[in-house]
């Protein structure tokens, strides 16, 4: 049986509901807080939060270089709001102290969508779901400003590129997590069986 374990960043944000949604995806979901944690994984999700606290507190708990390296090496990741922030290799208007994971070749402007009072929902139409659009909720969401060759644009709001993907790495502005509809969840949990070597299955 091919179920792939995937984890989910546990050190801030809506943790609980990607849980929930990979469950749902036919995988099996666990957090990762500590470097062996990450280890024992087949891919990882980076949720939303605050981008500048969540890589802070990587650095803190020893997880960013291997992250990096874990990235650079073909980890497939999945990233959401903050967690396509962590995956630009560039960000436009980076807090102090802020670091990012890399993974797309991209840059993105945080809080771009707005304050938390403006945050909305929206259908999104993202390439490589079927069915009808995904119902999109953004919450004080970056879009992404420009992207390099290697990197695929997957769905756009507003004139704006709001899902991105480059080879095992994918990320969205928004939280599909937090609508019960999982075929995002599902689309990533698909890139990572097909990531997957005959040996490992």
């Amino acid at each position: 049986m091919n179920t792939p374990v995937i984890g989910v960043l546990a050190l801030q944000g809506d943790v609980r509901e990607h849980l929930i949604a990979l469950a749902a995806a036919d995988a099996v979901a666990r957090p990762v807080r500590r470097p062996e944690e990450l280890a024992e994984v087949d891919a990882l999700v980076l949720p939303g939060g605050e981008s500048t606290t969540i890589s802070k507190l990587a650095v803190l708990f020893g997880l960013m270089e291997p992250l990096r390296a874990r990235v650079r090496a073909g980890l497939p990741v999945y990233g959401t709001c903050a967690g396509l922030i962590l995956l630009a290799d560039k960000i436009l208007d980076p807090r102090s102290g802020q670091e990012t994971i890399g993974g797309i070749d991209m840059i993105v402007r945080r809080n771009a969508f707005g304050r938390q009072n403006e945050s909305f929902e929206a259908a999104v139409d993202v390439k490589g779901v079927d069915g009808a659009p995904v119902e999109g909720v953004f919450i004080r969401a970056p879009w992404v400003e420009s992207v390099g060759a290697a990197a695929e644009v997957l769905a756009e709001h507003d004139g704006h590129i709001v899902a991105v993907r480059q080879g095992n790495v994918l990320a969205t502005s928004f939280h599909p997590e937090l609508t019960g509809d999982h075929r995002v969840h599902a689309l990533f949990v698909d890139m990572v069986r097909a990531n997957r070597t005959p040996e490992s299955l």
